[in-house]
């Protein structure tokens, strides 16, 4: 799926509301987990809370009628890449530490955890983790040989 600059600023600017909803003025909220939600045939996307009360909602326009079998394979890494942009904005937002963002199909299913908000833990993007075992695995047999 070719992603377009109007995504990534839809999706940034969806970011931006929620941020804009936690203040970094204001006390912490108590609250793990930020869940987007997407619906591939509307191309609605939603932000939820702990609660399952949303925090915002607009329309991926580029996602609208998506019939992709490969979809939600492939969107968590635009998330990544968007809310890696924005980490300055999403790191100081005023919610205890840690907390997560979370991607979910629209039947609620957790897909992704795509971003950890935490002082001491970072989550690498598991596609740069590919095929990482194997390349360990032949270093350490030619060690071995050696």
């Amino acid at each position: 799926m070719k992603t377009t600059e109007l995504t990534f600023q839809q999706i940034e600017r969806a970011i931006r509301k929620i941020a804009d909803k936690f203040p970094p003025s204001e006390e912490a909220n108590v609250m793990t987990d930020i869940h987007f939600r997407v619906t591939q045939d509307t191309g609605e996307l939603m932000a939820f809370d702990d609660n399952d009360e949303e925090i915002n909602r607009c329309i991926i326009e580029e996602w609208i009628d998506n019939t992709d079998d490969n979809f939600f394979d492939e969107i968590p890494s635009i998330f990544r890449k968007c809310l890696d942009k924005m980490k300055d904005t999403i790191e100081n937002m005023s919610i205890l530490k840690p907390f997560s963002f979370v991607l979910e199909n629209d039947e609620k299913e957790s897909i992704a955890e795509l971003y950890l908000v935490d002082d001491e833990t970072v989550i690498i993007d598991p596609d740069l983790m590919q095929g990482l075992d194997e390349d360990l695995n032949d270093f350490l047999k030619k060690l071995l040989e050696d």
